[in-house]
Formats: structure tokens, sequence, C-alpha cells
């Protein structure tokens, strides 16, 4: 079973740099968007959040930012407590949200010089680091360019940029590769990879099981407000207890169809109907499509497609929720 859903680690308490306990978000209508949040995030780390639309995880970030008052609960971020001092908060986060909040008035490398300017640099330094983070972003042939030139990927790179212009101890990135083309999403990866490794602590936001498992060093697999499970992706992929997922098509009757299988197929783990397949975890693989094709047709059933995988992220968000990832 994956590790407990509080996030402890035995990291030392003072390397812990954003913590939550029993944090809680309810709407107008008693909406629960966030329900009893327990989280701890150590430093120098990146930490997902993994989950469908709806699952909480914006507004968790709203809160531990200051952007969305709880409903009940603690939090705290850099040490400070994000409810009693927003503002102190706030000095020392970069925070990147699902829309373009650039300024579309400015060029590009204004973006980044006045919100450097915003944070006390001088006019020096602020020029000084606009451009290097120019180059580092790959957007210095843009500099002068009008924001509303820029492509997608451009833009979302042009925000990571200035949310760390000013050396936050901690960046939020909400859903940061939502809409980019692959080619753009594998750029802005890379440059999280490089952040990350100058020590950059992250906590991100994603919907897309391969996002997680690439960049995060932790997961937390979350949805309707509340934290199912948390651990490393390596970690909470052989939690499943298979080391094969076979996913099986049928005309009917798939609920009668998992059960059988997992009673006439060596090797399975569990079975379970997910939306319209059936879905095996298997110890091995040697053997096993053509015995579920064999167990179905003796039980009666008409095999009309089959795949053979190895676990992700998105089988953990099934195995524990019963459905798949993306809403």
């Amino acid at each position: 079973m994956p590790a407990a859903a509080n996030g402890n680690s035995d990291s030392p308490r003072e390397e812990e740099v954003i913590r939550t306990q029993g944090l809680t978000k309810v709407f107008a209508g008693g909406v629960r968007a966030v329900d009893h949040l327990d989280l701890s995030l150590q430093r120098g780390e990146i930490f997902g959040l993994l989950g469908p639309n709806g699952a909480g995880k914006t507004t968790t970030v709203g809160m531990l930012t200051s952007m969305v008052v709880p409903t009940e609960g603690e939090a705290s971020v850099g040490g400070v407590d994000v409810i009693a001092h927003p503002a102190l908060a706030k000095q020392g986060i970069g925070v990147v949200p699902q829309t373009n909040t650039l300024d579309r008035s400015l060029t590009v490398s204004e973006n980044l010089y006045f919100h450097g300017r915003f944070f006390g640099m001088s006019a020096r330094k602020a020029k000084a680091e606009a451009a290097r983070l120019l180059e580092q972003f790959w957007l210095a042939d843009r500099a002068s360019a009008a924001v509303l030139e820029l492509s997608g990927g451009m833009a979302q790179r042009l925000m990571v940029a200035r949310a760390v212009m000013h050396k936050p101890a901690i960046l939020f990135l909400d859903e940061p590769t939502a809409g980019l083309d692959p080619q753009s999403r594998i750029a802005l990866w890379d440059i999280l990879h490089e952040l990350h490794a100058d020590g950059q602590t992250i906590l991100l936001t994603t919907h897309y099981m391969e996002e997680a498992d690439q960049l995060c060093n932790r997961v937390a697999v979350m949805d309707h407000g509340r934290i199912l499970a948390l651990d490393t992706p390596g970690a909470l992929k052989r939690s499943i207890g298979a080391d094969t997922i076979v996913t099986v098509s049928a005309d009917d009757r798939l609920d009668e169809l998992a059960q059988l299988l997992e009673e006439r197929v060596p090797g399975v783990t569990h079975a379970k109907r997910v939306d319209s397949t059936v879905q095996l975890g298997v110890k091995g693989s040697h053997g096993v499509l053509p015995a579920v094709v064999t167990a179905a047709e003796q039980g009666g059933f008409t095999v009309t497609d089959l795949s053979l995988a190895e676990p992700t992220l998105e089988t953990v968000f099934i195995n524990l929720t019963g459905k798949e990832l993306r809403d």
C-alpha cells in the first residue's frame, strides 16, 4: 500500500517548506473542493498533485498561494502562515496559473523586467536577470516581441521565467502543460528539470500521468478533494501488486467477465470493470493473452480486443477509484 496520505517524511522538519493540516475548502452550495488535506513538502523536491478535473488540485494551490481563503485548517509555506500572513507568504513564492496572465501591453523582456522591479530589484539587476532568463528559457530572440506574437509554448515558458524572476523559495505550477503540443510540453519539462537541478522546490498540478511520472520526486493521487495515495511514482506503480496490465474489451456483462478472469487466469492479482473494458493486474505476462481469450470463451464471452502494458500512474488511479484518470 502507498505511503500514508499525510506525506510525512523522515527529513528534518527545518527542510519542510509546505505543510497543511486539515486544510478544507467548501464553496457556496456545499461543494467540498478540498477535504481535510494533510500534506508535507520538503525543500528541493518536485511534488505533483495528480488527479482529474474537479479533484481539488487548483483549489489546493489557490489556498497555498493565498488566492483562495480556506474554510478551515492550517497551511504554512516557507515557514509563513498563509492564512494569517498572506502578503508575507507571497513574497517567497512564484505562481504560474492555468490562464495566461502576461501583460499584453509590454514586450517579452519588459514582462520580466517590471516583475523584477515590482519585487524590489534595482533597474540594473532586473535588466540583467531578464536577459539571463530569456537565454535560459529560449526566448532571447523574442525579447522585443509583443506577447501576442508568442506561441502557446513560448508564452508558457515566459510565465515560468517571470515566476522565478525574483528567485522564489517555492514555485507553484497549475496544469503547466495543459493545451500545449507535445514538443512544447517536452521543452517545458526540460526547463523544469533544469530549475530542479538548481535546487528549485516545485509543486505542480497535472492530470497527465506521464508528466507526473517524468517530473515528480513524489506524487499525491487526488480525487474529490482527498489524497488517495502518496509516494514516489515507482512505489505507487509497484503498490498495485502487478507488473503487467491487460485491458480486455468484450460485448457485454463486463462485471461477470472480470470475476471470471480473476478466478480462471493464472497470475491475475485483481480484475475490475473500467468504463467499457475489463482491466486485469497480472504477475508476469507470458501466455496471459491466450489464457484470457480461452477463459473468456469457455465462459461464453466474446473478446473483441486485447492490449497489454506496464503499470502507469493511471493504473494506480484506476485501482483506487475504478475509473480512468481523465474525466
